[in-house]
């Protein structure tokens, strides 16, 4: 998980570093399908406007097929130190196969959602969950800031409605792959009283637990 947004493909160009739902594409989970059976996926909600701390406005809504162009368009404002914090390998460019990945999504096993620039339109984050195959009540998280949108609370805003979805859908944990000097990413995390459960030379996995709760998402009223 990192400053910097969206899961790699194995037909990228560069192979990920550690393998993890958000960087190898389960079997099970292909765009618009989902692992349960007789689940159909649900239509993306229209999201709702938040004003970060520094005052700036953001759109926060659920990912849709069409969102392919603006997924691009934030992978390409992103600098190389961010994209190798977010696919922890070097990553020049995204793939129509991964795109369509990033943005099909049935948001229920795998949900992303996007903030947008209030002013201009543009894409300035993602915010991503991959049900994990082998524990339905576990997902990976990762969350995307663009250079110029991190350090104002952006990350912490996606990572609260990212946390109410993945409630709503019957996930209880998340876990986090995360470069070893990402220290954004590892202060947000001990901000949501994440545990740390492994550690290696380059990289640390946290798992958070979040509580149960019962008020409606704002992203899919």
């Amino acid at each position: 998980m990192s400053h910097a947004t969206t899961p790699a493909h194995p037909a990228a160009a560069d192979p990920p570093a550690a393998r993890s739902p958000l960087r190898w594409l389960p079997g099970w989970l292909r765009p618009g399908r989902s692992r349960l059976p007789g689940h159909q996926p649900r239509p993306a909600g229209r999201g709702r406007p938040v004003k970060l701390r520094d005052g700036s406005k953001v759109l926060i809504r659920q990912v849709q097929p069409a969102d392919a162009a603006l997924v691009a368009d934030g992978f390409t404002r992103l600098s190389p130190r961010s994209r190798q914090m977010r696919f922890l390998t070097r990553k020049k460019g995204l793939s129509d196969a991964e795109l369509r990945y990033f943005t099909d999504v049935d948001h229920h096993d795998h949900e992303a959602l996007a903030a947008l620039n209030h002013a201009d339109g543009r894409g300035v984050g993602i915010a991503r969950y991959i049900r994990h195959a082998d524990d339905p009540h576990a997902a990976e998280v990762a969350i995307t800031i663009v250079d110029d949108w991190q350090g104002r609370g952006l990350g912490t805003e996606l990572m609260a409605r990212l946390s109410d979805r993945a409630r709503r859908e019957g996930i209880h944990r998340f876990t986090a792959l995360v470069a070893e000097d990402n220290v954004a990413v590892h202060g947000m995390l001990r901000k949501a009283e994440a545990n740390l459960v492994h550690r290696e030379s380059a990289t640390a996995e946290y798992q958070i637990t979040m509580p149960n709760s019962d008020s409606a998402s704002p992203l899919v009223a």
